[in-house]
């Protein structure tokens, strides 16, 4: 058994289609087939169920799928490993993101364009999630680091650097009866047609967590993924949004923020795996990579509060 037969038949299992699966290998189609077929002979079992218009793995498939994942990831981790030894940091690096991450100062652009610039042998995927499967993602394996919503402490084998953890807040438009208030209950926010993140995202969880120890069971009238837009339709009059403070940022002409009493937070944080699972070199330089690049932003931003703060006292 070949690792190439081994990449085929993982090709195949992953696209479902003999077509797509040769088309990603960048091989002729009947090459994919012979291949797979020559694994099957020698195992004795079918791992491929052609019958139907798309394939699917027959039972023996499915067993045998992990085991060709594990053999082509242990050898993608020894190329790796020797290639960290030469001084050539490559390989693949899968990122995920919350949606909020586009209404924080972290720049992720650039966070990302700097590591491409030092590290351009290593390929980096991004890709948008809710905060609940970005952590399953990291515990399997399925993406390396996550810049991900955090409702509790993180989950056994995954490490958090928080980035930020702000208040939640009631926002309404300006011409809502709300607008005049500085401060809002669970009980009377129950009462309105809430508009909020959907399940699966922490600050949803922390809402509704927040909600359930009071007794309490909200309306949400309107869910989406992007806290900006949730933010536009309290501001046309749909309902209470519950999002983070910093989603009000220079929008007090056209949005009014309301504290929550009792008072919910909510934390974004950079998560990543331990060194207990399976890490690869180029996950592990770019952990280190943007914790340093964290550290500067936090250092920045202290500055920037600090001379605000001066400016705000008067002082010299």
């Amino acid at each position: 058994m070949e690792l190439r037969q081994l990449e085929y038949f993982v090709a195949v299992a992953e696209e479902a289609n003999f077509t797509r699966a040769a088309a990603r290998l960048h091989v002729a189609q009947p090459g994919v087939s012979a291949q797979i077929r020559r694994i099957e002979r020698e195992l004795g079992e079918d791992l491929l169920d052609r019958s139907g218009r798309t394939v699917r793995l027959t039972e023996v498939g499915a067993a045998v799928l992990p085991y060709a994942r594990a053999a082509l990831e242990a050898v993608t981790g020894a190329r790796d490993v020797v290639a960290e030894f030469t001084g050539l940091v490559r390989g693949h690096v899968t990122v995920g993101m919350v949606s909020s991450m586009a209404t924080h100062d972290v720049d992720l652009p650039e966070l990302l364009a700097e590591f491409h610039r030092r590290h351009p042998a290593v390929k980096i995927t991004l890709s948008e999630a809710a905060s609940g499967t970005l952590l399953e993602g990291l515990r399997a394996g399925r993406i390396d680091v996550a810049f991900t919503g955090l409702a509790a402490d993180p989950p056994p084998g995954i490490d958090v650097q928080v980035i930020t953890d702000e208040p939640l807040v009631a926002i309404v438009g300006l011409d809502d009866p709300l607008a005049t208030r500085d401060t809002i209950t669970l009980k009377e926010l129950a009462r309105r047609a809430l508009i909020c993140l959907p399940r699966g995202t922490a600050i949803r969880a922390c809402v509704d967590d927040a909600f359930s120890a009071a007794d309490l069971r909200p309306h949400y009238a309107f869910e989406a993924g992007d806290p900006r837009l949730l933010a536009r339709l309290a501001g046309r009059g749909l309902g209470v949004a519950v999002l983070p403070e910093s989603v009000m940022g220079g929008r007090s002409a056209e949005l009014h923020a309301i504290a929550l009493r009792p008072g919910v937070r909510g934390r974004l944080a950079f998560a990543w795996r331990t060194e207990e699972g399976p890490v690869s070199p180029a996950a592990r330089t770019f952990v280190d990579h943007t914790r340093t690049a964290l550290a500067a932003w936090f250092a920045g931003t202290e500055r920037v509060r600090a001379c605000r703060s001066v400016i705000a006292s008067g002082r010299p």
